[in-house]
């Protein structure tokens, strides 16, 4: 005898006797094989009134009396000896029941399962469900930084940038750093000048400025 034998035992009478079991009787039911258990499981044991009812939560005496009697009477507990008053303790002892049962609950289990398993079978064939991912916050800085930039040139900018109500995405500045590359000029030294004069970006403003030179240059005869 153990206590999973006798939860199961317990639970197959239940569910045939539902007319019959209230929560009391199985907090009650309980607590006597946990208490049997801590006593090594002793064929017959002392139930201290007082003590079970305030493992329980039961607090009246003839409530408490009548679920250990109803648990008597469905054959889960036999009486050795009946406590003289509600101070003293009940001698009892755990049936090992096992009145034939046709396990009703094992099949309503197992059909219960059955049509689990075909429903969600039904529910999750056509259903493509979308992985999520965590959104990365992109640190701007980190990035231009990584690429060699100095980190108070790009500080400041940035500055630049945020006046111009440019953003500093990833794309972006894959974009201006490329457009750098391809100048073949000290990186630093570009991001530099784009300080100094302002500008968001490198390429178009370095034609517009090369284009405003070059008008400079010319003679204003020739312009003519």
């Amino acid at each position: 005898m153990n206590g999973y034998d006798l939860s199961r035992k317990w639970f197959d009478w239940c569910f045939e006797n539902p007319d019959k079991i209230n929560t009391n009787h199985v907090a009650l039911y309980f607590f006597c094989i946990e208490h049997c258990n801590r006593l090594g499981w002793k064929e017959k044991f002392g139930l201290p009134t007082t003590m079970a009812k305030e493992a329980i939560g039961i607090r009246s005496y003839n409530t408490y009396i009548k679920t250990l009697n109803e648990l008597v009477e469905f054959g889960f507990i036999k009486m050795i000896e009946k406590s003289k008053n509600q101070y003293s303790s009940n001698i009892i002892a755990l049936s090992n029941f096992d009145k034939a049962l046709d396990k009703a609950l094992d099949k309503a289990l197992i059909k219960h399962t059955t049509k689990q398993v075909e429903s969600t079978i039904q529910s999750t064939d056509s259903i493509d469900k979308q992985v999520t991912y965590k959104q990365i916050t992109f640190n701007a800085t980190a990035f231009m930084c990584s690429l060699g930039y100095d980190e108070k040139l790009v500080s400041e900018w940035f500055e630049v940038r945020k006046l111009k109500k440019l953003k500093n995405t990833e794309t972006a500045l894959n974009g201006f750093h490329k457009e750098v590359m391809n100048s073949k000029t000290n990186i630093n030294e570009v991001l530099k000048t784009c300080v100094e004069k302002s500008w968001g970006g490198f390429k178009a403003e370095w034609l517009k400025n090369q284009s405003n030179e070059q008008k400079k240059e010319v003679s204003p005869i020739l312009m003519k």
